[in-house]
């Protein structure tokens, strides 16, 4: 379970640029061994780029409850484990055709990833957490 963000916390971080967004989800996910998407009745909630349909993931709880708002205010925040992750979303993704939109803010900005990139950064993440550890 993770710890909650401060409100003070929850501004800076939103304001981060999109690369520092995806450094920050990939340390976080690692970190709290969970990452978060949204649902509705449907299932999970999609974005579309002109080239991609993308599923919407964000590293805690505070960041995609509140996206939840407007056209997906009837959504409900997710936390999916890694270890589900990883044995169903990664490829479940890849054979849909689907890209990954890493940590969107509000304005809809967020790095567009294929799921097996960011399969690979969360692996590396997690060595290097552990390498960290038995030092």
């Amino acid at each position: 379970m993770s710890i909650l963000l401060s409100p003070d916390m929850i501004t800076t971080i939103s304001q981060y640029g999109i690369e520092k967004r995806y450094k920050y989800l990939i340390k976080e996910v690692v970190k709290n061994q969970s990452i978060w998407i949204l649902t509705d009745k449907h299932g999970c909630v999609m974005l579309n780029t002109e080239d991609e349909d993308c599923v919407p993931v964000w590293p805690n709880q505070e960041f995609a409850t509140a996206w939840a708002t407007g056209d997906w205010e009837e959504c409900k925040a997710k936390e999916i484990d890694l270890k589900t992750w990883y044995s169903r979303w990664t490829h479940g993704l890849e054979d849909d055709d689907l890209s990954i939109v890493v940590f969107p803010n509000i304005e809809e900005d967020g790095l567009v990833v294929f799921p097996d990139e960011l399969d690979f950064e969360l692996k590396a993440q997690t060595k290097k957490a552990r390498d960290l550890q038995r030092r």
